[in-house]
This record gives structure tokens, C-alpha cells and sequence, in this order.
């Protein structure tokens, strides 16, 4: 009797490879299992791709809510975005993925587990380290970069096969969705200096198409997870729905960048994420209110190691936990509203309000209504000043005779 594997499968034309290379060359009985982290075009046409390649079974996931609860909604706590502009939906997915994918070998007795990750990828990462934290004891089989076939080669054995996937040699795109964003990379992208032909594009409109008229939301957040838009409630899904559908009408959420891959080569990477972009500008308009300077700046630095981590796939780690516990901290007053224009690809913040406030305007007003008294302010600028008075005066003057050259570098 042959071993069980679990897939994970997303009905492309990598796994549907991966499912039909693992039964001929390996020798596997393949459990496929697809996760819906929301997004995907053709959930039953691709229970039946994996079922014509020769599964035991397609079992289909519903994820979404937990993955918008649970690893989007902590991120957008965060702030987090990779090198300043990959919101990290892919990134996000992949830790629950590995947690069903273990949960479903345990479930049919599965010796391992398997995925049509690239051996040039990031995702190979993520899935193998999420797998190997919750259960080494379970193998791991990267099917494409052992198989190591290229993308033509991949075309011609679906084919031959007789799997129907969607990729053409014409249309070579590689795609990944969830709610929070849409991937696309491969064919004519993997050049920097070719413009992304719309085609590439699902969810966003070119602004040449975009309304004449913005939009105006208005987004509810409570300690940091948005809650409602325009005064009704919202459960995440929908929320997160209906700003991808806002968002992409006015053309906001294209992200066009070469990314630093965690393997050390760089990669041409379009995105589309337009709930993303504006939650994230709201989500930062509303802390802008309630967390304190330093507050603020230390969030910054956290924002960075934060985004790091989840793009390298570490997120079962103790220094997660420990991130997570900071930021969640750092929440616990962000609760208000924040009113948004969406128009012509940009999120414009008109106004923000928050029940615990540190903005005042009795304190930042020049009106007769100003309580700030500025009598204190010489007396602080010359605390504020002090180390920088006695060190000019007993060190850098008698250094220097020319005040100009004080800041410059030696001749």
C-alpha cells in the first residue's frame, strides 16, 4: 500500500503538475488539500483538475475568516509592510496553510507532506519551516525544485496528461489570491523595464478608467481592528471585500517593485492590494491621534522587524510571540474613526477622530482659546539646548575656528 501525502493544493499549474509527478515518480497516494484564503477564481474546476490528475480526494478549507482575524488584522496592528511597499498577503497565508496542511495529514495518517513551491522562492520557506516547527516528524516534498521542470516543460506535461490548467505559454503568468492581495510574476514581468501590460491586472482598474468623482469611506476601528464602514458593522470578510472592490475601482492598490527575495536573488513583483493600501493609511491616521511620540517610533522599528519575519517565514517563533504581545499592547487605545477619499489610485485621509485622544486643541490652537502658556517656552529651550551649549563651548569651538566647517568632515 502506498504512502498517504497531503498536497497543498491551489488547482495552478504547478500543483496540478505536483499532484500527477508525485503518484508516477514517488509513488505517493495524494491527498489534496486547497485552502481558501478567499480570492480563488474556480474552487470546483479545481477540485476537478486535482481529481483528473489523480487525487484520492480534493478537500476544500474555508480559512478566510480565520486568516483576516488571526494574521491580517495583527499585521495591520503592526503596520506591516516589506521593504516599504508589500502589504505581505502571500506571506500572511502561508503559516495557516502549514498549520491545515498538518492537521490534515494527521487527519488521514499522512507519512508526509508536499507543495509546488519553486526552489527560487520564498514560499518553499515559509511552508517548510511552518511544517517542520508543528511537526518534524513528517517529510516534506518540494515538488518543483525537485522535479526542477521549467515552465514550458511544466505546460507540455499538464498536457500530455490531459489536465486543463490555466496558464498558456501565451499567458505565462504566475498568480496568487487571498484577501488581502493578489500576486503576479513570471512571463514578460521578469523584465524591470517592461511597462505591466493591464492584462496582469485583476482587481484595479487604470486610472484612465477610474470614476470622475471620489469616494468617501468612512472606517471604524476599534483597538486597532476595523470594525465597520460608514456606521454599520462589518464581520472581516465583507469589510475587507468592500474595500477591495472601493479601492480597485479607483484604481488604488498597484504595487509594481523588485523585492529582495529571502534566497538572495532580487524579483520583479506586481501586486494588487487595494483593501490593504487604504486600511493601512487609515490604520496610521488613527495612531497618529492616540500613541505617543515615542510610541510612534518605536512602532516604526517594530513595523520593520515584523515585516521581516513574516516575509521569511518565522512566524511559529517565540520573538513573533513576543512582537505580537508589544503591538497588541500598543492597540489597546486606537479605537475611532478615520474618513477616507479613494480617487484616482491615491487614499487621501480627510479627517480622523479617536475617543482617547492625545490630540488637543485647546494645547495646539493660536486662537483665544489657548491654554498653552508660552512663558515656559524660553526656560525649556534652554534645558533642551544645555549639552549641546557645554559641549560647543569646552570641545567643538576650540577645535574649530571656522563655525562652517563644524559639521564637515576633515580636509
Amino acid at each position: 500500500m502506498a504512502d498517504k501525502i497531503v498536497l497543498a493544493y491551489s488547482g495552478g499549474l504547478d500543483t496540478s503538475v505536483a499532484c500527477k509527478w508525485l503518484q508516477e515518480q514517488r509513488n505517493y497516494e495524494v491527498h489534496c488539500l486547497t485552502v481558501d484564503l478567499g480570492n480563488l477564481p474556480d474552487i470546483d474546476d479545481a477540485r476537478q483538475r486535482g481529481l483528473s490528475a489523480g487525487a484520492v480526494e480534493v478537500d476544500v478549507v474555508d480559512a478566510k475568516e480565520d486568516f483576516l482575524r488571526y494574521f491580517v488584522f495583527p499585521a495591520l496592528g503592526a503596520n506591516v509592510v516589506y521593504e516599504g511597499r508589500y502589504p505581505l498577503a502571500t506571506a500572511l497565508g502561508r503559516p495557516l496553510i502549514a498549520k491545515i496542511l498538518v492537521d490534515k495529514a494527521r487527519a488521514v495518517g499522512a507519512v508526509a507532506v508536499a507543495h509546488g513551491c519553486t526552489g527560487k522562492g520564498n514560499d518553499q520557506v515559509r511552508l517548510d519551516v511552518g511544517v517542520q516547527t508543528l511537526a518534524p516528524d513528517l517529510r516534506i516534498v518540494g515538488t518543483q525544485r525537485e522535479n526542477q521542470m521549467s515552465r514550458d516543460e511544466a505546460l507540455r506535461y499538464v498536457a500530455r496528461h490531459g489536465i486543463a490548467v490555466r496558464q498558456t505559454v501565451a499567458s505565462p503568468y504566475s498568480t496568487d489570491e487571498n484577501l488581502w492581495g493578489r500576486s503576479i510574476e513570471a512571463g514578460v514581468l521578469e523584465d524591470p523595464w517592461v511597462e505591466p501590460p493591464e492584462d496582469v491586472y485583476a482587481w484595479t482598474k487604470p486610472l484612465d478608467r477610474t470614476p470622475a468623482t471620489p469616494t468617501v469611506v468612512e472606517i471604524r476601528f476599534e483597538e486597532g481592528v476595523p470594525v465597520a464602514l460608514d456606521g454599520e458593522a462589518a464581520d472581516p470578510v465583507t469589510l475587507v471585500q468592500r474595500l477591495t472592490t472601493l479601492g480597485g475601482e479607483h484604481g488604488i492598490g498597484r504595487v509594481d517593485m523588485v523585492e529582495n527575495r529571502l534566497v538572495g536573488i532580487k524579483s520583479r513583483e506586481i501586486y494588487e492590494a487595494p483593501a490593504a493600501v487604504i486600511l493601512l493609511d487609515a490604520h496610521r491616521a488613527l495612531e497618529e491621534l492616540t500613541l505617543s511620540k515615542q510610541q510612534v517610533r518605536w512602532k516604526n522599528l517594530v513595523a520593520q522587524e515584523y515585516a521581516d519575519l513574516i516575509y521569511n517565514g518565522l512566524w511559529f517563533t517565540a520573538h513573533h510571540r513576543d512582537l505580537s504581545e508589544y503591538v497588541r499592547s500598543t492597540q489597546r487605545h486606537v479605537t475611532g474613526d478615520v474618513r477616507v477619499r479613494l480617487w484616482h489610485g491615491t487614499v487621501m485621509i480627510l479627517g480622523r477622530r479617536a475617543e482617547r485622544s492625545l490630540y488637543s486643541k485647546e494645547l495646539a490652537t493660536y486662537s483665544d482659546a489657548d491654554q498653552f502658556d508660552q512663558s515656559h517656552a524660553q526656560g525649556f529651550i534652554r534645558l533642551h539646548g544645555l549639552q549641546a551649549q557645554v559641549q560647543a563651548h569646552r570641545q567643538l569651538l576650540r577645535e574649530r575656528t571656522d563655525l562652517l566647517h563644524l559639521a564637515a568632515p576633515d580636509d
